[in-house]
């Protein structure tokens, strides 16, 4: 299994916080590191910005593209893969000279354009599948394959922040396993220990992918889906526990592929398939606040 630090924006585009990122996940036993490459202004439609100008204050979230040249050498010195998610086509591009994998994420899932590009790189993919049904999931895999993708992994999460625990749905997992026949990983977003052991342990989740904070000061803590250290070495805790996982658990679900109630809002702020900007058209005359973090 594969365990993945998120740093989202917990950087603060300060880059000595984001090298420390890179040598906590090491000291942590993360086997990857994962940034977000994103610029609000080409992240969310102009109506978006007008009707919430609040998103604006986004911009000090933004990772300068050229910190990626010494996190990426800190990275690999640490003995780490570095990986990053474009938000924007040209990041694609920026991106590849320093990512071992590109991630795709929820938000982006119906932006068949962008999954063609990063597919066209060669490099190895993970698609996270928050807000999706099976059939989108489906269309995202046809449009990587056609671009000839062929490492690609998919990880199942809810994309709530935080996510309740009985709203989980792990057996997701299973679901796309089969449906798919793809390597199958855990994106969380509940901050429960117990929780993504079940996804490992139960479910045989591949990858679990864990939204990282240093020290409870990180941009996107307040949020309440950020893993302090502490509370992944508990989870590396559990994974070695001798004790069987329970047969049934709440955060289990029914195992149908549809977003859940907490996503409801989240929903309407996916990047709409032709322009790649948050929300898509169909809801642009009807913005709501987004709560989104990008996962």
């Amino acid at each position: 299994m594969k365990l993945v630090a998120e740093v989202s924006s917990n950087h603060g585009t300060d880059l000595a916080r984001a090298l420390a990122f890179v040598d906590a996940a090491a000291d942590l036993g993360f086997e990857a590191v994962k940034f977000q490459q994103f610029k609000v202004r080409e992240l969310f439609a102009a109506e978006a910005l007008r009707a919430h100008p609040e998103l604006l204050q986004r911009e000090r979230w933004e990772l300068p593209e050229a910190m990626n040249a010494p996190l990426s050498e800190r990275a690999r010195a640490r003995g780490l893969r570095y990986t990053s998610t474009p938000f924007y086509r040209a990041a694609v591009d920026a991106l590849f000279p320093f990512v071992d994998a590109y991630k795709v994420a929820s938000y982006q899932i119906l932006w068949l354009d962008l999954l063609r590009a990063v597919a066209r790189t060669g490099k190895p993919l993970v698609v996270a599948t928050g807000l999706a049904t099976l059939d989108e999931v489906r269309a995202a895999l046809d449009a990587l394959g056609e671009a000839g993708a062929q490492d690609v992994t998919l990880l199942h999460c809810v994309s709530a922040y935080p996510t309740p625990p009985e709203e989980a749905n792990l057996s997701a997992i299973s679901t796309l396993r089969r449906v798919f026949n793809r390597p199958v990983g855990w994106s969380d977003h509940t901050v429960r220990p117990d929780v993504a052991a079940r996804a490992v342990r139960r479910f045989g989740a591949c990858m679990v992918e864990l939204h990282l904070d240093l020290d409870g000061q990180g941009d996107e803590y307040q949020s309440g889906h950020c893993w302090l250290p502490h509370e992944v070495r508990e989870l590396r805790a559990r994974l070695r526990s001798p004790e069987p996982e329970p047969v049934r658990a709440v955060c289990d679900g029914d195992g149908r592929k549809l977003p859940r109630p907490s996503e409801a809002d989240e929903v309407l702020w996916r990047s709409d398939p032709q322009d790649g900007l948050r929300p898509v058209r169909a809801h642009r005359a009807r913005l709501g606040a987004p709560g989104g973090a990008g996962a």
